[in-house]
C-alpha cells in the first residue's frame, strides 16, 4: 500500500503543478514562483531522494494537494488566498531543499508571521498582515528566513530550538528492530485535515506526557497486537496532538487523503491510546485500499438522498461507505481488547472485558446488517465476508457475566436512543394507535412496522451508558455516582442515567415516569424507561418494546399531548404497546 500511495501522491502533485502553473501565468499578482519551487524540488531529489520523499509523502502534504485540487476545480471554498494555497508547494520545496542541504532561494507563504517548513519546523516572525510572503534562502550550512523586518537563522541542526524557530518533534518508540519513529506534528499547516491551521506548540510537560504515553502504548501493542505494530512501524508517520478530551471520550480522526497521519487527544491510560492508534490506523489502511479499488458502487439515483444506517459507534446515521469504515476500524479495536484482556492486570481486566464484548457485538450486528447490500463491489463483499469470519470466531469467547451484561445494556441503550432520535413512525399508523388508545381498544401491531429515517442533528452523547459503565468498572465508588454533579463530568448524563448506571432501576423508573407524565421529556427518555423496566417481571413486554422501538412511544405520546391535550401514564402506555409485540404485524 505504501508504494501505491506514493504513486498516487506523485501523480496528484504533478497534476496540481500543471494546473497551478496555468493559473499563476494568467494572474498578474502571484507572489510565489511555482516554477522555482518545482526546480528546487528536482534538484533536492537528485541529491537526496529520501529526504524529498519524506516531505512529499507526509500526511499534511496529502491533505494540501487534495484541497488545492478541489479549489482549482471549484468544489472547495476557502478564505485563504488562492496564491497562498497553491504557493504551499514552495514551502514544501524549501523544506526539501533545506533538508537536502542545497543552495536555494524561494519565496513562500507566511500567515501572521508564521513561516512553515513542513517536517522541519516553523519560524515565528513579526506579522504585518494575515497573508504575505517570506524569503527563505539556504545552503549546506543554514537557512535564513526573513519576513516583516525580522529574520531567523536555522542550522545546521534543524532539531535544535533557536530564537524564533520551533523544530518538529520526532519520537522513537521501542528499541532495536522493533523501534518505530513518529513525528509529533504541531506545525504543519495541513496537519488537521482542513487547514491551514496555526501551530499549536506543546509545553514541555505536555510533550513529556505524550512521549511517556506513546512509549507505554507502543509496548502494549508490541505485546498484544504485534501485527498492528509492525504495520504502524512502516506506515504511521505523524500524530497531531489535540486538546485533552473527556475521560473515556478521547477525540481522534484520520483521513484517506493524509495516509499515515492521525489526530488524537491524549487518553488517560496507555491501553486506551493503544486502542486509539489501532482504530485510526485501521481507517488509514482501509482508505489506502479504497484508493486502489472501491468497496461500494455509486448509487444509481444520485438525486436521491443516500441510504443511511445505524452505526453503534456514532450519534448520527451513516452512509454505507462510512459504515464499512467503522466496521473495519472497530473490528481492529475488538481484536486489540480481546488480546489485551488476557494480559491486563486484575484492576484493568474488567474494562478490557467490557470493551471487547461491546465492540464484538457492535461489529457483528453491523456486519449482518450490510453484508449483502446491493451496492457492495466484489471486493467489498469479499472484505466483509472475511471480517465476518474473524468476528464469528470470537463469539464463543467467554466474558465475565458482569462485564457482558454491561456491554449488552450499553449496546442496547445506544441502539434504542438512536432510534428514538432518528426514526419517525408512519403518521397514519400513529393516528390509528392514538384512536385505539383513546377508545380503550387493544394496540394495533406496531413493533415491526416501517419507520422513516429523519436525521436529528440534536442527537448527542448516545454512548452515555457505555461511558458510565466504564466509570463504574474502573472507579466503582467514584464521584460519577453523584447524580447532581455527573453531568459536569460525563457530558449528556443526567440523574436518570446515573441511577441506571448504579443499578437503581426502581428509582430511575420513578424519575422517568414523572418526567414523561408531567414534564417536557428529553428525547431518549422512552429508551431509558425501557432500561429501567429491565428488572420488573410484570413489565417484561413493555421493556422489550421500548428497547426495540421507543420511537413509537415517543410519537404516540407527543400526538396525544399536542392534538388531544392528554398526558398518558407512561407505564400504562408502555404496557399497552408491549402487548402488541406478541401479535404479528407488517414487516419493514
Amino acid at each position: 500500500m505504501l508504494g501505491a500511495e506514493r504513486s498516487r501522491r506523485l501523480l496528484l502533485l504533478r497534476a496540481l503543478y500543471d494546473r497551478s502553473i496555468r493559473v499563476a501565468s494568467g494572474s498578474g499578482d502571484f507572489p510565489v514562483s511555482l516554477h522555482d519551487a518545482w526546480e528546487s524540488l528536482e534538484r533536492a531529489q537528485a541529491k537526496a531522494p529520501g529526504v524529498v520523499e519524506q516531505v512529499l509523502l507526509a500526511p499534511g502534504t496529502g491533505t494540501w494537494v487534495s484541497a488545492a485540487l478541489r479549489r482549482l476545480r471549484g468544489t472547495l471554498h476557502s478564505d485563504v488566498p488562492l496564491w497562498a494555497t497553491l504557493g504551499h508547494l514552495a514551502s514544501l520545496a524549501a523544506a526539501a531543499a533545506a533538508a537536502a542541504r542545497i543552495e536555494f532561494i524561494l519565496r513562500v507563504p507566511a500567515c501572521e508571521g508564521t513561516v512553515s517548513l513542513p517536517g522541519l519546523g516553523f519560524a515565528a516572525l513579526p506579522a504585518q498582515k494575515d497573508w504575505t510572503t517570506a524569503r527563505v534562502a539556504g545552503d549546506q550550512w543554514s537557512v535564513r528566513i526573513t519576513c516583516g523586518g525580522g529574520e531567523v537563522v536555522v542550522g545546521p541542526d534543524w532539531e535544535r530550538q533557536v530564537p524564533g524557530w520551533r523544530p518538529t518533534r520526532r519520537m522513537t518508540l521501542g528499541q532495536g528492530a522493533a523501534a518505530g519513529s513518529v513525528a509529533l506534528e504541531e506545525h504543519d499547516p495541513y496537519r488537521t485535515f482542513s487547514g491551514p491551521t496555526a501551530p499549536r506548540v506543546l509545553s514541555e510537560s505536555e510533550a513529556r506526557s505524550w512521549q511517556s504515553s506513546l512509549a507505554e502504548a507502543w509496548n502494549i501493542l508490541l505485546r498484544d497486537a504485534p501485527a498492528h505494530t509492525d504495520a504502524m512501524r512502516r506506515g504511521l508517520m505523524s500524530i497531531t496532538p489535540l486538546p485533552g478530551g473527556e475521560r473515556f471520550r478521547p477525540y481522534s480522526s484520520s483521513s484517506a487523503e493524509a495516509f499515515g497521519g492521525i489526530n488524537a487527544s491524549l487518553p488517560d491510560e496507555g491501553s486506551e491510546l493503544a486502542a486509539t492508534l489501532v482504530h485510526e490506523f485501521q481507517h488509514v489502511k482501509l482508505g489506502a485500499l479504497t484508493h486502489l479499488s472501491p468497496l461500494v458502487r455509486r448509487a444509481e439515483k444520485t438525486h436521491e438522498r443516500p441510504e443511511l444506517f445505524h452505526a453503534p459507534w456514532r450519534d448520527d446515521p451513516r452512509p454505507l461507505e462510512g459504515v464499512l469504515q467503522g466496521i473495519y476500524a472497530f473490528l481492529g479495536v475488538a481484536r486489540f481488547w480481546r488480546a489485551n484482556r488476557r494480559a491486563a492486570n486484575a484492576a484493568h481486566a474488567p474494562l478490557a472485558h467490557f470493551e471487547f464484548a461491546l465492540w464484538r457485538e457492535a461489529v457483528w450486528s453491523t456486519l449482518h446488517r450490510v453484508r449483502g447490500h446491493e451496492r457492495l463491489t466484489p471486493l467489498g463483499r469479499l472484505l466483509l465476508e472475511s471480517l465476518l469470519q474473524s468476528c464469528a470466531g470470537w463469539l464463543g469467547d467467554d466474558v465475565p457475566d458482569a462485564e457482558l451484561r454491561l456491554a449488552r445494556e450499553a449496546a442496547a441503550s445506544h441502539r434504542a436512543r438512536w432510534r428514538e432520535h432518528h426514526l419517525r413512525p408512519s403518521p397514519d399508523l400513529v393516528d390509528e394507535a392514538v384512536r385505539a388508545w383513546r377508545r380503550g381498544e387493544a394496540c394495533p401491531p406496531l413493533a415491526h412496522a416501517a419507520s422513516s429515517l429523519v436525521p436529528d442533528s440534536d442527537a448527542r452523547f448516545l454512548d452515555t451508558a457505555a461511558v458510565l459503565a466504564r466509570h463504574r468498572l474502573t472507579d466503582p465508588d467514584g464521584s460519577w455516582r453523584d447524580p447532581a454533579a455527573t453531568g459536569d463530568r460525563v457530558r449528556g448524563a443526567g440523574p436518570v442515567d446515573v441511577l441506571l448506571a448504579r443499578g437503581e432501576r426502581s428509582a430511575a423508573r420513578g424519575e422517568l415516569a414523572e418526567q414523561l407524565l408531567y414534564g417536557d421529556p428529553a428525547v431518549g427518555s422512552w429508551a431509558a424507561l425501557g432500561r429501567a423496566l429491565a428488572d420488573s417481571p410484570e413489565h417484561r413486554a413493555a421493556c422489550r418494546f421500548l428497547i426495540r422501538s421507543p420511537e413509537w412511544a415517543r410519537a404516540i405520546r407527543e400526538t396525544l399531548h399536542e392534538e388531544h391535550g392528554q398526558r398518558p401514564d407512561p407505564l400504562a402506555l408502555a404496557a399497552w404497546l408491549g402487548v402488541a409485540t406478541n401479535r404479528p404485524g407488517p414487516s419493514g
